[in-house]
């Protein structure tokens, strides 16, 4: 499997990007990417990483922890007490 891309660059925001410009950058993208609207074989795995992407980004804590540890952080290799 191939190493996970940065969050941020995988929903197209910067790391000081608000809660909003996430959101409705999600909400181009998938709309973009979803299975049931593009066809193209690459269109399932684009929304599935812009999913993932956006379950963590638009989630307070797990921001938190992505921006303190990257992807070991939402991996569930820290703790919270770490």
């Amino acid at each position: 499997m191939s190493a996970k891309r940065d969050y941020y660059e995988v929903v197209g925001v910067s790391k000081t990007a608000s809660q909003d410009e996430i959101k409705s950058q999600y909400r181009k993208l998938a709309l973009k990417f979803h299975p049931d609207r593009n066809k193209s074989p690459e269109a399932a795995e684009h929304f599935k990483e812009i999913s993932e992407a956006y379950a963590v980004l638009s989630d307070s804590k797990k921001r938190q922890l992505y921006d303190q540890h990257g992807h070991a952080g939402v991996d569930g290799r820290y703790s919270t007490e770490d």
